[in-house]
């Protein structure tokens, strides 16, 4: 069981690793004329609030990191509490939305809609039971549930993109109810930015 579960991780990753591979890399561009520093990994971001003196077009600073790069660095794989995106929950086998999801997808869509910059990824995750098949269905279920509300509510298509990692990358490994709620998740990451149009 064991080994067939590690060989899973490894297929998972290799095909996360060609896919990442094979994406044109694109790094923030500045869209406003906000006064900016630059953070230790090289990241440009904006001083003051979101929009500050600056109209619509804002600078999106890149804070958040993918699940993935979060598991491969050593951290836990949390959005953290600093990110304006928030995560959405999910009930045991569900994918359907409920109220406090739509809750904190509309605050995440009025962050989204104050910087037209801001690209995203939703990542759909599951608690550990059931195959690994099937959580991974289920988690490509729940990213795109998010983000087909998030559309709903007028955040441009093309700024959205998901991505399942099924109960891959846990952000909680005990095995009991209030972790299994964490990890049955759908997770806004700001992925990037460009220039307002």
């Amino acid at each position: 069981m064991a080994n067939s579960r590690m060989l899973c991780y490894g297929f998972y990753g290799a095909i996360i690793f060609v896919a990442q591979a094979c994406t044109p890399a694109v790094g923030p561009k500045p869209v406003s004329s906000l006064p900016a520093s630059t953070g230790s990994d090289g990241s440009r971001a904006a001083s003051g609030r979101p929009g500050e003196g600056s109209g619509s077009s804002t600078k999106v600073a890149n804070t958040d990191q993918s699940s993935l790069t979060q598991l491969q660095e050593g951290k836990a794989p949390i959005t953290p509490a600093s990110s304006p995106l928030k995560d959405v929950l999910f009930g045991f086998d569900r994918y359907n939305l409920s109220e406090d999801a739509r809750t904190v997808l509309r605050a995440n869509s009025e962050w989204l809609k104050a910087n037209p910059a801001a690209r995203v990824e939703i990542e759909g995750h599951c608690d550990e039971r059931g195959t690994s098949e099937y959580n991974l269905a289920l988690g490509a279920k729940r990213a795109q549930a998010a983000r087909e509300y998030l559309v709903s509510l007028g955040v441009a298509p093309g700024r959205l993109s998901t991505i399942s990692y099924g109960e891959e990358i846990p952000a909680c490994k005990e095995a009991t109810e209030s972790c299994w709620l964490q990890n049955r998740r759908a997770r806004s990451v700001i992925m990037q930015s460009k220039p307002a149009s």
